[in-house]
């Protein structure tokens, strides 16, 4: 009859590495074959907690752009607050959008409170966030949260989306993973 074949010879894991070692496989690769991407997907309390923090330090950078002093805002003479002039507003938003753009397209898809809780903004394959895409994600958040009460419906879909997703991240085909 004959010897049967030899049995083929293992094959090598996965190369997880990648171009960007910082992201995780796709679901269905990588070693132990993947999980669903739900077990990497950023927590919703750090992305309200580092969401908190930027708002402080875009406060906080965009405040000497805004106001020359504080007696703009609240007028000590008359114990009111007096109105702020809309080119503050649009000053303090363009700061805003400068912040959270900038950082996430070219500082690893994190701003300053994403990385200190542990977070980054990735595409929906998990690569690298793109220039375009980050810039989309931004514009469509600041538009949204111009808007009356949509940006409380934007925050709100991170609650019951499946893969934790607001409307920004949607529209831009991103996700927040842990780093």
């Amino acid at each position: 009859m004959g010897t049967p074949p030899p049995p083929p010879p293992p094959s090598p894991p996965p190369d997880d590495s990648g171009s960007f070692p910082w992201s995780a496989p796709p679901p269905g690769q990588g070693y132990g074959g993947g999980g669903p991407a739900r077990e990497r997907l950023g927590g919703r309390w750090r992305r309200l907690f580092a969401g908190i923090l930027d708002i402080i330090i875009v406060g906080v950078i965009s405040s000497p752009f805004t106001y020359q002093t504080f007696t703009t805002v609240w007028d000590t003479g008359k114990d009111v607050f007096v109105r702020v002039p809309v080119q503050h507003t649009f000053l303090a938003a363009l700061v805003g959008f400068l912040y959270y753009w900038l950082l996430t397209a070219f500082w690893n898809g994190q701003t300053l409170g994403k990385k200190l809780f542990g977070l980054r903004v990735v595409d929906s394959g998990w690569g690298r966030v793109g220039v375009g895409q980050a810039a989309v994600r931004e514009l469509v958040a600041w538009v949204m949260y111009a808007t009356c009460c949509l940006g409380w419906i934007d925050l709100a879909f991170i609650l019951f989306h499946s893969r934790k997703q607001a409307i920004h991240d949607i529209a831009a085909r991103t996700l927040v993973v842990d780093t």
